[in-house]
């Protein structure tokens, strides 16, 4: 079966169960309990008593400790999430086995045949969540449950309403309406319509679909045909031919995660060979196993865009997991003796999209998680990350930070900040490529052409033009091809501890070479290359 709208787009009838903040659900805190989880140094899930505090998604630790002193910091887990789901998604698959997935704590089913069966879509939406509700006692009074016309407004039905929200049919525009841009959650579109005076979906569902593609192109299509109460799939999603499912028989029969993950790979790995050879991509994936007891299981995957081989994988393994992990109620009676990926769904392939308008990758975003993660288990000075400090010498422009410091994320589409302060002295541009501390500086000698060295007066100026440079290890003296300078600097000259006097001269060599020279102490010093 394929739940898919039809040709022209028009919506399928969908239920969303949403539950709210599951990364932090999913970890073992109460509601109760002032917890939250973060990602690079970011907010991205709290419990209700943290929001009380003032606790909000996307807020940096910082501020989010100080409004919640009493808060536990948590790192994500994924994978947890994914197996903790199974129950809610097991719970809500009695009622149709047709549950798609799109992230652990969001799962949606089609209505027309449940909604049948249990008297419309008020008693239907009213049984999920009571389920819901007995399966997860901690969810009580917080599940989200919204009906509407298509996934998307389903989805915002449950999480912008009250609990058990229905948009009547044909209603959908209307609900969607005065809801705010950013509910597409793209936010670099969303900023450029903000500056066009476009503050709602309504506003900007009534352009012309002409000038939205013509300005923004395929981002800016799907996101105005989900402010006009489309269906939320591509135009040219399809069902997809029926030669691209994979399969693998398991012998003996498998009911351990890790040989269970290990064939789910090899699969996922097939799979996307052949899609690649076939030019398509995935939207839907169907994830299909088979236990020694005859057993059926199904389940249904989405992804945010085609799914890469990676998620592909991940989902799989994901889903094992969830089914060899669950209750002794939920879980399979015996070993799985088949395993099949079916596409569900599918679009041509588009090749790699990057960023919007250069946005961040999903690569950046990897990073800056796995930064997060390793400054979780082993400390905040594990990892660190280059500051820009300012300073009139290279080796003090830029210092090391602790990761847990800054935003990670935001580091990864931002320039570093120029320093404040002028810096009177400091070196022209461009800056050198090696640096060395200053405890890490080779002795140099810069010497005239009459093989005298050369000094620097106090008015900063040489005692005469430099001819040639040696350094210690270096196998001879090079011909200075072209010098400037000297860039005369005296520091701190009110502190005996502290205080500095120095010249810095810039040459390059007869070997193409470029380097920065430091008359200090009475000697000079190689203090950085220009690579």
């Amino acid at each position: 079966m394929n739940s898919a709208s039809g040709m022209n787009g028009s919506p399928t009838r969908t239920l969303v169960v949403w539950c709210p903040d599951w990364p932090v659900l999913a970890l073992g805190r109460h509601p109760e309990e002032p917890a939250a989880v973060f990602v690079a140094n970011r907010v991205v899930a709290a419990t209700t008593a943290a929001r009380r505090d003032g606790v909000a998604t996307g807020m940096r630790r910082r501020e989010a400790q100080a409004r919640c002193p009493a808060m536990e910091v948590l790192d994500r887990d994924p994978d947890r999430e994914a197996r903790s789901f199974e129950a809610v998604v097991a719970v809500v698959s009695s009622f149709t086995p047709w549950v798609e997935l799109s992230r652990p704590g969001t799962c949606a089913l089609p209505t027309r045949g449940p909604a049948r069966y249990f008297g419309g879509d008020r008693a239907l939406a009213d049984a999920v969540r009571e389920q819901v509700e007995q399966a997860v006692p901690a969810m009580a009074g917080l599940v989200g449950v919204g009906i509407a016309d298509g996934p998307f407004a389903a989805r915002l039905a449950a999480r912008h309403g009250p609990p058990g929200q229905l948009v009547e049919p044909g209603r959908t525009p209307a609900f969607l309406a005065p809801l705010p841009l950013s509910v597409l959650e793209l936010p670099e579109l969303a900023g450029v319509l903000q500056r066009l005076g476009l503050h709602t979906l309504g506003a900007f569902a009534a352009l012309a679909a002409s000038d939205v593609i013509g300005r923004f192109g395929r981002v800016g299509e799907q996101a105005h045909r989900l402010a006009q109460g489309f269906d939320d799939l591509p135009l040219d999603a399809r069902p997809p031919p029926s030669d691209l499912s994979v399969s693998a028989e398991l012998d003996p029969p498998v009911d351990r995660i890790d040989q269970a993950a290990f064939a789910a790979k090899s699969l996922a790995d097939r799979l996307s060979v052949l899609l690649d050879d076939a030019g398509w991509s995935c939207l839907r994936l169907a994830v299909e196993a088979e236990t020694e007891h005859g057993e059926h299981l199904l389940r249904l995957w989405r992804h945010e865009g085609a799914l890469t081989p990676g998620a592909i994988a991940e989902r799989v393994r994901w889903q094992l997991e969830g089914w060899l992990t669950a209750s002794p109620v939920s879980r399979p009676t015996g070993g799985l003796i088949r395993l099949a990926l079916v596409p569900d769904q599918v679009i041509p392939a588009r090749g790699r999209q990057l960023g919007f308008w250069g946005g961040q990758s999903e690569a950046a975003r990897r990073a800056a998680r796995a930064a997060g993660r390793v400054a979780g288990l082993l400390g905040p000075a594990a990892v660190q990350v280059v500051d820009r400090r300012g300073g009139r010498h290279p080796d003090e422009q830029f210092s090391l930070l602790a990761a847990t410091a800054v935003d990670l994320e935001d580091r990864a589409t931002q320039p570093l900040p120029a320093p404040v302060a002028p810096w009177p002295g400091r070196l022209p541009v461009p800056s050198p490529g090696t640096v060395w501390a200053a405890g890490d500086r080779q002795a140099a000698r810069v010497v005239d052409v009459a093989g005298l060295p050369v000094t620097v007066n106090g008015r900063g100026e040489a005692s005469a033009a430099p001819a040639r440079l040696e350094a210690r290890g270096w196998s001879r003296s090079y011909r200075v091809e072209a010098w400037a300078g000297p860039w005369p600097v005296e520091e701190r000259w009110w502190d005996p501890a502290q205080q500095r006097r120095a010249a810095r001269l810039q040459v390059v060599l007869d070997d193409d070479s470029a380097w920065l020279v430091v008359l200090e102490g009475g000697c000079w010093w190689l203090a950085a290359r220009y690579d």
